[in-house]
Protein backbone atom coordinates (compact mmCIF):
# COMPACT_ATOMS: atom_id res chain seq x y z
CA UNK A 1 0.00 0.00 0.00
CA UNK A 2 1.16 3.65 -0.76
CA UNK A 3 -0.42 6.87 0.03
CA UNK A 4 0.73 9.14 -2.22
CA UNK A 5 2.90 11.66 0.15
CA UNK A 6 6.27 10.90 -0.87
CA UNK A 7 6.53 12.49 -3.93
CA UNK A 8 4.54 15.16 -6.02
CA UNK A 9 1.29 14.24 -7.06
CA UNK A 10 2.20 15.07 -10.81
CA UNK A 11 4.76 12.85 -10.87
CA UNK A 12 3.20 10.43 -8.94
CA UNK A 13 0.78 10.28 -11.49
CA UNK A 14 3.13 10.30 -14.24
CA UNK A 15 4.76 7.12 -12.89
CA UNK A 16 1.49 5.86 -12.43
CA UNK A 17 0.29 6.39 -15.96
CA UNK A 18 3.80 4.86 -17.30
CA UNK A 19 3.93 2.04 -15.61
CA UNK A 20 0.57 1.06 -17.01
CA UNK A 21 1.40 1.77 -20.83
CA UNK A 22 5.31 0.45 -20.25
CA UNK A 23 4.12 -2.95 -18.22
CA UNK A 24 0.14 -3.02 -18.09
CA UNK A 25 0.27 -2.99 -14.30
CA UNK A 26 -2.60 -0.97 -12.65
CA UNK A 27 -2.20 0.74 -9.18
CA UNK A 28 -5.78 1.78 -7.86
CA UNK A 29 -6.95 4.59 -5.57
CA UNK A 30 -8.73 2.91 -2.40
CA UNK A 31 -10.61 5.81 -1.80
CA UNK A 32 -12.49 3.97 0.64
CA UNK A 33 -8.70 3.62 2.80
CA UNK A 34 -8.09 7.32 2.92
CA UNK A 35 -7.04 7.12 -0.74
CA UNK A 36 -3.85 4.27 -0.17
CA UNK A 37 -3.12 3.28 -3.18
CA UNK A 38 -2.32 -0.69 -4.20
CA UNK A 39 -1.24 -2.71 -7.60
CA UNK A 40 -4.83 -3.97 -8.75
CA UNK A 41 -3.23 -6.82 -10.89
CA UNK A 42 -0.13 -8.23 -8.84
CA UNK A 43 -0.36 -11.19 -11.32
CA UNK A 44 1.20 -9.01 -13.93
CA UNK A 45 4.15 -7.52 -11.51
CA UNK A 46 4.74 -11.03 -10.64
CA UNK A 47 5.50 -11.81 -14.71
CA UNK A 48 5.74 -9.58 -16.99
CA UNK A 49 7.09 -6.50 -15.06
CA UNK A 50 9.40 -8.64 -13.30
CA UNK A 51 10.91 -10.64 -16.23
CA UNK A 52 11.37 -7.46 -17.90
CA UNK A 53 13.30 -5.73 -14.99
CA UNK A 54 15.45 -8.95 -14.33
CA UNK A 55 16.71 -9.46 -17.94
CA UNK A 56 17.63 -6.21 -19.05
CA UNK A 57 18.86 -3.95 -15.54
CA UNK A 58 19.87 -7.28 -13.53
CA UNK A 59 17.93 -6.09 -10.74
CA UNK A 60 17.94 -9.19 -8.11
CA UNK A 61 14.49 -10.55 -7.01
CA UNK A 62 12.89 -8.85 -4.18
CA UNK A 63 16.17 -6.03 -4.41
CA UNK A 64 13.42 -3.11 -3.57
CA UNK A 65 12.96 -4.59 0.08
CA UNK A 66 16.34 -4.52 0.71
CA UNK A 67 16.13 -0.98 2.14
CA UNK A 68 18.91 -1.27 4.80
CA UNK A 69 21.11 -1.85 1.57
CA UNK A 70 21.20 1.07 0.22
CA UNK A 71 25.07 2.92 -0.41
CA UNK A 72 26.17 -0.79 -0.54
CA UNK A 73 25.00 -2.08 -3.83
CA UNK A 74 26.68 -0.17 -6.45
CA UNK A 75 24.43 0.01 -9.76
CA UNK A 76 26.28 1.31 -12.91
CA UNK A 77 24.67 4.60 -14.38
CA UNK A 78 24.06 5.37 -18.04
CA UNK A 79 25.17 8.56 -18.32
CA UNK A 80 23.13 10.67 -20.23
CA UNK A 81 20.31 10.36 -22.71
CA UNK A 82 17.75 8.72 -20.32
CA UNK A 83 15.58 11.70 -20.52
CA UNK A 84 14.56 11.11 -23.86
CA UNK A 85 13.83 7.37 -23.45
CA UNK A 86 10.50 7.99 -21.65
CA UNK A 87 9.06 10.63 -24.82
CA UNK A 88 10.80 7.81 -27.07
CA UNK A 89 8.63 5.03 -25.82
CA UNK A 90 5.28 7.76 -25.99
CA UNK A 91 6.05 8.20 -29.68
CA UNK A 92 6.80 3.91 -30.50
CA UNK A 93 3.30 3.50 -28.54
CA UNK A 94 1.33 6.09 -30.44
CA UNK A 95 3.70 5.12 -33.81
CA UNK A 96 4.32 8.79 -34.50
CA UNK A 97 7.03 10.07 -36.07
CA UNK A 98 9.89 12.17 -33.74
CA UNK A 99 12.09 14.98 -34.74
CA UNK A 100 15.94 15.16 -33.10
CA UNK A 101 18.44 17.91 -33.25
CA UNK A 102 21.44 15.50 -33.22
CA UNK A 103 25.36 16.27 -32.34
CA UNK A 104 27.23 13.20 -33.86
CA UNK A 105 30.70 12.66 -32.91
CA UNK A 106 33.17 14.65 -34.77
CA UNK A 107 30.31 15.93 -37.02
CA UNK A 108 28.23 18.78 -36.75
CA UNK A 109 24.55 19.36 -35.93
CA UNK A 110 21.84 17.62 -38.10
CA UNK A 111 17.91 17.45 -37.74
CA UNK A 112 16.16 14.20 -38.62
CA UNK A 113 12.40 13.07 -38.93
CA UNK A 114 12.70 9.52 -37.36
CA UNK A 115 9.93 6.57 -37.43
CA UNK A 116 11.02 5.01 -34.14
CA UNK A 117 11.34 1.46 -34.30
CA UNK A 118 12.99 0.47 -31.17
CA UNK A 119 15.05 1.28 -28.28
CA UNK A 120 18.63 -0.86 -27.18
CA UNK A 121 21.01 -0.27 -24.29
CA UNK A 122 24.98 -1.68 -25.65
CA UNK A 123 28.08 -0.18 -23.85
CA UNK A 124 26.44 1.92 -20.94
CA UNK A 125 24.37 4.01 -23.54
CA UNK A 126 20.97 4.16 -24.65
CA UNK A 127 20.14 3.77 -29.02
CA UNK A 128 17.39 4.73 -30.76
CA UNK A 129 16.79 2.22 -33.68
CA UNK A 130 14.75 3.97 -36.08
CA UNK A 131 13.69 4.68 -40.21
CA UNK A 132 15.14 8.40 -40.81
CA UNK A 133 13.17 10.05 -43.39
CA UNK A 134 16.04 11.83 -44.99
CA UNK A 135 18.40 8.79 -45.52
CA UNK A 136 15.58 6.94 -46.31
CA UNK A 137 17.12 3.91 -44.51
CA UNK A 138 17.20 2.30 -41.22
CA UNK A 139 19.46 4.16 -38.61
CA UNK A 140 20.89 3.58 -34.68
CA UNK A 141 20.93 7.19 -33.00
CA UNK A 142 22.99 7.41 -29.72
CA UNK A 143 20.52 9.56 -27.06
CA UNK A 144 23.48 10.96 -24.95
CA UNK A 145 24.23 12.56 -28.94
CA UNK A 146 20.48 14.55 -28.77
CA UNK A 147 20.39 17.79 -28.12
CA UNK A 148 16.81 18.64 -28.83
CA UNK A 149 13.90 16.04 -29.76
CA UNK A 150 10.17 16.56 -30.41
CA UNK A 151 7.11 14.76 -30.97
CA UNK A 152 4.91 15.30 -34.10
CA UNK A 153 1.48 14.86 -34.65
CA UNK A 154 2.33 12.60 -38.27
CA UNK A 155 1.94 9.03 -37.49
CA UNK A 156 3.54 6.28 -39.44
CA UNK A 157 2.93 2.42 -39.98
CA UNK A 158 5.13 -0.20 -38.14
CA UNK A 159 6.46 -2.64 -40.57
CA UNK A 160 4.56 -5.67 -39.69
CA UNK A 161 7.88 -8.07 -40.37
CA UNK A 162 9.93 -5.72 -38.35
CA UNK A 163 11.53 -7.75 -35.33
CA UNK A 164 14.32 -5.91 -33.70
CA UNK A 165 15.81 -8.71 -32.53
CA UNK A 166 16.70 -10.79 -35.40
CA UNK A 167 17.57 -6.81 -36.95
CA UNK A 168 20.61 -7.38 -34.05
CA UNK A 169 20.83 -10.93 -34.67
CA UNK A 170 24.08 -10.97 -36.44
CA UNK A 171 26.18 -8.43 -34.78
CA UNK A 172 27.65 -7.90 -31.74
CA UNK A 173 26.12 -4.20 -30.41
CA UNK A 174 24.61 -1.55 -32.25
CA UNK A 175 26.36 -1.56 -35.72
CA UNK A 176 24.30 -3.13 -38.23
CA UNK A 177 25.44 -2.77 -42.08
CA UNK A 178 23.41 -4.97 -44.90
CA UNK A 179 26.28 -5.10 -46.72
CA UNK A 180 28.67 -7.00 -44.37
CA UNK A 181 28.71 -10.80 -44.55
CA UNK A 182 27.81 -13.01 -42.33
CA UNK A 183 31.39 -15.09 -41.61
CA UNK A 184 32.97 -17.72 -39.52
CA UNK A 185 34.98 -16.22 -36.41
CA UNK A 186 37.58 -18.72 -34.64
CA UNK A 187 39.24 -17.29 -31.56
CA UNK A 188 41.86 -19.30 -28.81
CA UNK A 189 40.87 -18.06 -25.85
CA UNK A 190 43.81 -18.79 -22.79
CA UNK A 191 43.54 -19.32 -19.21
CA UNK A 192 40.89 -17.58 -17.06
CA UNK A 193 39.54 -16.13 -19.79
CA UNK A 194 37.86 -19.07 -21.41
CA UNK A 195 35.87 -19.05 -17.75
CA UNK A 196 34.81 -15.57 -18.77
CA UNK A 197 33.56 -16.59 -22.37
CA UNK A 198 31.16 -19.21 -21.08
CA UNK A 199 29.58 -17.53 -18.94
CA UNK A 200 28.99 -14.03 -20.44
CA UNK A 201 29.37 -15.37 -24.80
CA UNK A 202 30.62 -12.71 -26.94
CA UNK A 203 27.48 -13.72 -29.21
CA UNK A 204 24.54 -16.36 -28.75
CA UNK A 205 25.67 -18.03 -31.98
CA UNK A 206 29.00 -19.25 -29.54
CA UNK A 207 30.29 -22.95 -29.61
CA UNK A 208 32.75 -24.41 -27.78
CA UNK A 209 35.75 -26.36 -30.21
CA UNK A 210 38.78 -27.52 -29.36
CA UNK A 211 39.94 -27.41 -25.74
CA UNK A 212 43.47 -28.03 -23.87
CA UNK A 213 42.55 -28.26 -19.81
CA UNK A 214 44.43 -25.62 -18.30
CA UNK A 215 46.25 -23.94 -21.10
CA UNK A 216 43.25 -22.84 -23.96
CA UNK A 217 39.75 -23.17 -25.27
CA UNK A 218 38.76 -22.41 -29.05
CA UNK A 219 35.09 -20.69 -29.84
CA UNK A 220 33.79 -20.31 -33.17
CA UNK A 221 30.88 -17.55 -34.23
CA UNK A 222 29.06 -16.98 -36.57
CA UNK A 223 28.37 -12.90 -36.95
CA UNK A 224 29.31 -10.06 -39.16
CA UNK A 225 32.10 -8.76 -38.10
CA UNK A 226 31.80 -4.97 -36.82
CA UNK A 227 33.81 -2.35 -34.83
CA UNK A 228 32.39 -3.51 -31.94
CA UNK A 229 33.27 -7.11 -32.29
CA UNK A 230 36.95 -5.49 -32.91
CA UNK A 231 36.92 -3.66 -29.90
CA UNK A 232 36.06 -6.68 -28.00
CA UNK A 233 38.46 -8.36 -29.19
CA UNK A 234 41.22 -6.36 -28.17
CA UNK A 235 39.64 -5.33 -24.74
CA UNK A 236 41.07 -8.85 -24.26
CA UNK A 237 44.31 -8.66 -25.27
CA UNK A 238 47.18 -11.26 -24.76
CA UNK A 239 44.17 -13.71 -23.17
CA UNK A 240 42.92 -14.23 -26.72
CA UNK A 241 43.79 -15.55 -30.03
CA UNK A 242 42.00 -14.23 -33.43
CA UNK A 243 42.79 -18.06 -35.41
CA UNK A 244 40.15 -16.93 -38.36
CA UNK A 245 38.93 -15.36 -40.36
CA UNK A 246 43.32 -14.06 -41.59
CA UNK A 247 41.73 -10.66 -42.51
CA UNK A 248 40.04 -10.16 -39.03
CA UNK A 249 43.70 -11.18 -37.32
CA UNK A 250 45.52 -9.39 -39.68
CA UNK A 251 43.08 -6.44 -38.50
CA UNK A 252 44.32 -7.80 -34.65
CA UNK A 253 47.56 -7.43 -35.49
CA UNK A 254 47.81 -4.13 -37.03
CA UNK A 255 46.00 -2.28 -34.14
CA UNK A 256 47.88 -4.22 -31.49
CA UNK A 257 50.78 -3.12 -33.47
CA UNK A 258 49.77 0.71 -33.75
CA UNK A 259 49.07 0.40 -30.16
CA UNK A 260 52.46 -0.90 -29.19
CA UNK A 261 54.45 1.60 -30.93
CA UNK A 262 52.98 4.60 -29.66
CA UNK A 263 54.07 3.27 -26.49
CA UNK A 264 57.64 2.96 -27.76
CA UNK A 265 57.90 6.26 -29.13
Amino acid sequence: MYNGSDLPSRTFHDYRSGIKEMFGVEIECLKSRGYLYHVKNPEVLNSRAQKWLLQNYSIPDGFATFSMMQGRIVLEKIPGGSIYVKPIIDAMMKNVEITIDYQPHGGSNHTYTIQPYALKVFGRRWYLLGHSLEGGDIRTFALDRFLAMKLTQKEFKMPESFDAHKYFDNVVGIYVNGELPVEMVKIRAYGNQAEYLESLPIHKSQQIGWSVYGEFTEYTYRLSITPELVSQLLSMSENVEVLEPAHLRDEIIAKLQGALDRYQK
